[in-house]
């Protein structure tokens, strides 16, 4: 793997959709809920990806690994993490995961 980063969530997915890799905007400690905004940005583009054949999760978010799409915005404004591709590089996300002794979603 290597990094690319545009700094355009849309340029960023369309490059991840049409060369494979991951997009990643995890939440990390300043941003306890990740920064991208759910309604206008994590919503739509996890429809996106997961309409291509690819995956969305929220990565480690409120106690467990879970899909961006079953998020319930409590806000017009909240915010969620990120971190979307293939199936096969999900993955190696999830296997990571799982090697910290997180259960991790099945791809099946």
């Amino acid at each position: 793997y290597s990094a690319r980063y545009v700094g355009s969530m849309v340029a960023d997915i369309h490059r991840t959709l049409l060369y494979g890799g991951i997009y990643l905007y995890p939440a990390d400690n300043k941003n306890t809920k990740g920064k991208l905004r759910c309604l206008y940005e994590g919503i739509p583009m996890a429809m996106i990806i997961e309409q291509a054949g690819g995956i969305a999760s929220t990565g480690m978010f409120g106690g467990k690994i879970g899909r961006v799409l079953e998020l319930t915005p409590d806000a017009i404004h909240c915010k969620c993490p990120i971190i979307m591709g293939g199936p096969r590089d999900m993955g190696i996300v999830y296997d990571a995961y799982t090697a910290c002794g997180f259960e991790a979603p099945s791809l099946e």
